[in-house]
């Protein structure tokens, strides 16, 4: 299931990008960025390119600015796939770094949260780390969550969701192609207790939301759509959340 898509648009990484920093946050290092008096979460879940990727501290900055703390946890334990490394393609680095072990890793994180006094996490995941976050859309341990042209996700994970989720789509996607997102929403709607919202982005390919290049005006606008969505998402169903209490 893990094609070119996955690797196409690599990062340049930059370990001090960001004006975050890093801190240990349930056992993992984890770039962590807003206030932490704001009691409302969203952790952020990487693709394979990890956690340093300047676009996602980027994204991760404007999430903080809308009044969230966010934290962008090394699932893949300062080992981010390297394209340039023919003796680990793909195949052979995903066997180190399954979504399920993201998913059992993002327990103690968001356990660290909710010990702090965070009342409220949203998560969203990118590629590979949409994969995670709907293994934790399937339980109570967020409250709501975004898929961003996820990886490995099936219509039976779908079925099992249990809060608000928004599902961003690719046009031009090999690993959950427009004809699969239609599919989630056809499970999704279905499914009237759980709240959500799914689009499919025109014209953009998998990794679209992380990996744009900053030069290119048209990808960066998309981009940025797509920001707003996830945004907005977690606006009414993490903070509408904290005002309803």
């Amino acid at each position: 299931m893990s094609g070119p898509q996955c690797c196409s648009n690599p990062p340049t990484i930059h370990p001090s990008s960001g004006s975050g920093h890093v801190e240990k946050i349930g056992g993992l290092d984890s770039y962590v960025t807003g206030s932490p008096d704001s009691k409302l979460a969203i952790l952020l879940v990487s693709d394979i390119f990890g956690f340093e990727a300047p676009n996602l501290r980027k994204l991760a900055a404007k999430v903080a600015a809308a009044g969230f703390f966010v934290v962008v946890p090394d699932f893949l334990y300062g080992d981010p796939y390297a394209p340039e490394d023919a003796n680990r393609p793909l195949p052979v680095w995903i066997k180190d770094h399954g979504p399920a072990k993201g998913f059992e890793d993002a327990k103690p994180v968001l356990g660290a949260l909710r010990r702090k006094g965070f009342s409220a996490v949203g998560a969203a995941g990118f590629c590979w780390g949409g994969k995670v976050v709907v293994e934790l859309a399937k339980h109570n341990f967020i409250q709501a969550a975004v898929l961003c042209h996820p990886s490995f996700v099936t219509v039976d994970d779908i079925k099992a969701v249990k809060v608000p989720i928004s599902i961003l789509g690719a046009e031009i996607d090999h690993m959950s192609p427009p004809e699969v997102v239609k599919q989630f929403e056809e499970v999704l709607t279905a499914k009237t207790e759980v709240k959500s919202h799914v689009k499919i982005f025109p014209k953009v390919a998998h990794g679209w939301t992380v990996r744009y290049n900053v030069e290119d005006e048209a990808a960066v606008k998309c981009a940025e759509e797509a920001h707003q969505n996830l945004l907005e998402w977690f606006l009414n169903h993490v903070k509408g959340i904290r005002s309803s209490l």
